[in-house]
C-alpha cells in the first residue's frame, strides 16, 4: 500500500512539471545599439518565426530604443546596460523595419526578416502554413505545478501518518 502511494506520489510530482518543446527553445539573434557610429549592428537580420531579436544595449552614452514602423514591437525609453527581447510568434512573419527614435534621421536604421514555418503534411510536401496573427499566450499550468507538489506531498504524509497507527 505505501509501495503504490509513494509511485502515485512520484507521478504526480513528475506530471506537475512542464516538458521541454521545441516552442521553448527560441533561437535569439543579438543586434548591437552602436552609440559611437549610430547604427545597429547587425543592421539586416534574417530569422524565422518563433525566434527572437535582442537589442542590447552596453553602457551607451546616448539615449536609444528600437521601433518597428508598425508598431509590431516597441522598446520603450531605455536606460543604460539594458537590453530588449522581442520574439516573433508562429504568424509574424515578413520585413520589419525598425528605428531609433532620436537618432532616425540620422539613418539609425534597420530590417528584421522573419521567415515563416515550414510544414511537412502527411505527404510529405513542403507547404508554408499561413497563420493569422495572434497574442502570445502563457499558460496557466506553470501557476497549479506548486499546489499539485503540496497536495501530492500532503496525501502521503497523511497517508504514512495513517498507516503508522
Amino acid at each position: 500500500m505505501v509501495r503504490t502511494a509513494t509511485v502515485i506520489f512520484i507521478l504526480l510530482a513528475l506530471s506537475a512539471f512542464p516538458a521541454a518543446s521545441a516552442e521553448n527553445n527560441t533561437t535569439t539573434t543579438v543586434i548591437t545599439v552602436d552609440s559611437t557610429n549610430l547604427r545597429f549592428s547587425p543592421s539586416s537580420v534574417t530569422i524565422n518565426e518563433t525566434e527572437s531579436v535582442r537589442f542590447f544595449w552596453d553602457g551607451q552614452l546616448l539615449p536609444h530604443n528600437a521601433v518597428e514602423e508598425n508598431g509590431v514591437f516597441d522598446s520603450g525609453d531605455t536606460e543604460n546596460n539594458e537590453d530588449y527581447q522581442f520574439v516573433f510568434i508562429k504568424g509574424i512573419n515578413g520585413t520589419f523595419s525598425y528605428y531609433c527614435e532620436p537618432h532616425r534621421i540620422l539613418g539609425m536604421v534597420g530590417t528584421i526578416t522573419v521567415n515563416p514555418i515550414t510544414v511537412v503534411n502527411e505527404t510529405n510536401e513542403t507547404t508554408v502554413e499561413p497563420t493569422p496573427m495572434e497574442e502570445d499566450e502563457e499558460s496557466f499550468i506553470p501557476f497549479l505545478q506548486l499546489p499539485i507538489v503540496l497536495t501530492c506531498i500532503l496525501l502521503a504524509a497523511i497517508r504514512t501518518r495513517v498507516n503508522e497507527n
